[in-house]
């Protein structure tokens, strides 16, 4: 087991560096012009030998009306939503993957625990009530995230605003919720401009490589074989179920 633990954590995404306070501008959030430079500063392996790459010409869209600027928030937003995912994902298959989380528990964690099971089997055996739930709570998240309740200084990314930038969510849902999403507890030290600059392109590099290894091991848990480094590690879970049907065994619509 120590050996799949550590194979996992090898192949895909590092650390998680959570979002800053919004600037007037910034890197992140700005022209096509900025966004090539940005990508041809980025000091990882794609940024010194590709630098800027953008085959379909996104950067030249224009969606929904929101003009270039706008559109360019939207899908560095995106991106850096995804590799958060992405991130919490990959660290949760390992984790699923582990006695600590798939195995015997004094106390079921919902009704219809099976111990012993891959990721996938677990999802599949929480009932159709607790997904929705999990669902539910996660589009109050985002919706929060989207800027509801007009919190104090926040600028949508399309308007401005600073992609990947979550908005303080303490006091909301009737003062239900105490704590914040990103830093909850004040025990991070402030940062520098610098640093929190640093930050941001940590994230997207560690979200790019959490897409990648989230998939590999989506791959390899349904096709034996489709990934050659993890194809070779005893006791890879394996699903026969489809991670793209989530309710599969709840209902269907065809």
């Amino acid at each position: 087991m120590q050996k799949i633990i550590a194979a996992l954590a090898l192949s895909g995404a590092a650390a998680y560096v959570a979002p800053v306070a919004p600037k007037a501008t910034s890197s992140l959030a700005a022209s096509k012009d900025e966004v090539i430079a940005l990508a041809e500063a980025n000091p990882d392996f794609l940024g010194k030998a590709i630098g800027f790459w953008d085959p379909l010409g996104a950067l030249d869209s224009n969606f929904w009306g929101l003009g270039n600027e706008g559109t360019i928030g939207y899908l560095r937003h995106a991106e850096i939503k995804h590799g958060r995912v992405a991130m919490a994902a990959f660290l949760g298959f390992i984790a699923g993957c582990t006695p600590l989380v798939s195995g015997e528990h004094a106390v079921a964690p919902y009704r219809g625990y099976v111990a012993g099971v891959t990721p996938q089997e677990q999802w599949d055996n929480i009932p159709q009530a607790g997904k929705l739930q999990i669902i539910a709570f996660v589009g109050m998240l985002e919706s929060y995230g989207e800027g509801a309740g007009n919190p104090d200084g926040y600028t949508h990314y399309t308007k401005g605003g600073l992609p990947g930038f979550y908005p303080s969510i303490k006091g909301k849902g009737a003062g239900q919720i105490t704590f914040d999403l990103y830093k909850p507890f004040p025990i991070f030290p402030e940062q520098s401009e610098a640093q929190k600059e640093r930050g941001r392109r940590v994230e997207v590099n560690n979200g790019r490589a959490a897409m990648l290894g989230l998939m590999s091991l989506l791959s390899a848990s349904a096709v034996p074989g489709s990934v050659p480094a993890l194809s070779g590690i005893e006791g890879f879970p394996q699903y026969s179920g489809n991670v793209m049907i989530p309710f599969e065994g709840d209902f269907t619509l065809f």
